[in-house]
């Protein structure tokens, strides 16, 4: 090699960026957005995502400040073209959202949606719905927009501000396959019937006909209407019954007397924690009937109790003995003048206690009442007369609250998925409820403050489009994860984790913190890496299926 002229090296830093680059590639980003949006810019829509994503994956700077970030870069390393900074301009930026609006977000994220689970051979068959609630500042009085930004129920808990309403379908846990924003507003039941009438033609187009997937989402599912919809559908569905329904009850109860609980024990994906122990489960298989239909109910006993559950089970039973002891205060305190009346009044009292959660000992006791002064020398008290007293121990009910707390543990799964059918255990329904997580992860991960209070968007169509930004973003992150993981099971391995320790459930962050020191050395159209790659960045490369050319070849 012959030796570089330094006075014409330029030193860029590559982080991670490559690999997000090789992903984009794998599942066409920038060539699937450029043939569906028609149109010819500066700056082609395709690209401009990219570079959108480029940054949320990365730098996570305002889309206002995207030219400042790309100032330091390698555009053409990361972009696959020697692109100018410029071109990121605010207005470049702004007609692409424009045009990408026009031919739909919602067509373009299926599309790649689509090309990602081709090549990375993803299972769709396990669908996960839910809604998120996202926070802005400003009032957004707009004219006629796409979705209303208004006042609604915040799962935020800033009811204090507007907001707009994210919708996600994933597969695979994590794997987003479609997202849509809704008014702030919208009910979640509404949005699962939404869904629910047009599921069978989303998953049409992933190969998977009525009866081939199952559909998981919460307890905002279960409606009338929404289960109606899941027949009429075909839909094989798995929700939570809400408490609220009689047959929860029922059910629970029925469950905790007849003591016939299938062992679960813990789950696979769930870990111990100082403050929060793995928890162990347990089931019970029955039915429950919902609108003229039965329907299969799961009752779940969690060894991780409801800590608000348990304690308004405690301040009843507090406020129960509390009133018990007055009661019993009043009647230990009455002198009987016959054993009669005060066994009559004990065993009213018992009477009396057997509606709440507590039990009395009750015992009569004779007490000898003497006359004034000491008795003549030799001779004994003189006894006026005998009264009776009662004395009580307050016990809890065992048979009352032992059940009270069993129930308190307990949740219900509702599924016409009849136990008959393969591979549909207690055990693989509560595995795949429970694997809601995934998406609840993934919601944290597009509220993330870094990105939110990025959004200084005042047009709701761009707001959209930019919610396809950090979609296609996501998808590419889970993606990265999904290698690892796949890679680590595969080989039986462990990759480096958090302090210098190995793990078995590498994060794309823990990886993306592994690059932070890539450098890239370029004199003219020569790149090289400022430093070899360590071993553990070569171990996470095999992992991703990315090659070290990446940090070096455009």
């Amino acid at each position: 090699m012959q030796p570089l002229n330094t006075e014409q090296m330029i030193i860029t830093d590559a982080r991670h960026m490559p690999i997000v680059k090789a992903y984009a590639k794998k599942i066409g980003l920038v060539e699937t957005i450029d043939r569906l949006v028609d149109t010819q810019m500066e700056l082609s829509p395709g690209m401009a995502v990219f570079g959108m994503v480029l940054d949320t994956l990365s730098g996570r700077t305002p889309l206002y400040r995207l030219t400042e970030f790309f100032e330091e870069k390698d555009t053409e390393l990361l972009l696959g073209a020697p692109i100018e900074p410029e071109r990121f301009c605010d207005y470049n930026l702004g007609r692409s959202m424009d045009k990408i609006f026009e031919t739909g977000t919602q067509k373009i994220f299926s599309q790649l949606a689509q090309n990602a689970l081709t090549v990375f051979e993803v299972d769709p068959r396990r669908l996960h719905f839910d809604t998120t609630s996202v926070s802005v500042f400003g009032d957004y009085d707009l004219v006629d927009p796409p979705f209303e930004i208004t006042y609604g129920y915040s799962k935020d808990k800033r009811p204090d501000l507007k907001q707009f309403l994210v919708s996600m379908l994933c597969v695979d846990r994590n794997i987003p396959i479609l997202g849509t924003t809704t008014d702030g507003n919208a009910s979640d039941k509404t949005l699962n019937n939404e869904l629910l009438t047009n599921v069978s033609k989303y998953m049409a187009g992933h190969g998977l006909q009525p009866g081939a997937y199952v559909y998981v989402a919460d307890s905002a599912m279960v409606t009338e209407d929404n289960l109606k919809k899941a027949d009429d559908r075909q839909t094989w569905f798995l929700s939570r019954l809400p408490a609220t329904y009689n047959e929860c009850a029922r059910i629970i109860a029925e469950a905790v007397a007849n003591d016939r609980w299938i062992e679960i024990g813990p789950l696979a994906e769930e870990h111990d924690r100082p403050k929060r122990p793995i928890a162990h489960y347990r089931a019970y298989d029955g039915t429950v009937e919902l609108y003229g239909k039965t329907y299969r109910a799961i009752v779940v006993h969690s060894s991780a109790h409801d800590k608000r559950r348990h304690k308004r089970i405690d301040r009843m039973l507090k406020q129960d003995r509390k009133q018990l002891e007055a009661d019993v205060k009043a009647a230990t305190s009455t002198a009987y003048y016959c054993r009669e009346d005060a066994e009559t009044a004990g065993e009213k009292l018992i009477h009396k206690s057997r509606s709440g959660y507590h039990r009395l000992q009750i015992d009569v006791e004779k007490v000898a009442k003497y006359g004034r002064g000491r008795p003549a020398a030799g001779k004994p008290r003189k006894v006026l007369r005998y009264e009776y007293h009662l004395t009580a121990t307050i016990t809890e009910a065992p048979e009352k609250v032992t059940p009270l707390r069993e129930e308190a543990g307990c949740f219900v799964l509702l599924t016409n998925l009849v136990d008959q059918q393969e591979d549909w255990s207690a055990q693989e329904l509560l595995s795949l409820y429970k694997s809601q997580i995934g998406i609840e992860k993934n919601f944290s991960f597009l509220k993330d403050p870094a990105i939110v209070n990025s959004i200084f968007l005042k047009k709701a169509e761009r707001i959209e489009v930019l919610g396809l930004v950090l979609l296609i973003s996501l998808l590419i992150w889970r993606l990265m994860e999904r290698s690892m993981r796949q890679y680590v099971e595969t080989n039986d391995c462990t990759l480096p984790g958090w302090v210098r320790r190995q793990t078995k459930k590498p994060t794309t962050f823990m990886m993306t913190t592994k690059f932070t020191s890539v450098m890239v050395i370029t004199i003219g159209r020569h790149r090289q890496l400022a430093k070899p790659l360590k071993p553990f960045q070569q171990e996470y490369l095999t992992a991703l299926g990315v090659t070290a050319d990446a940090f070096t070849v455009p």
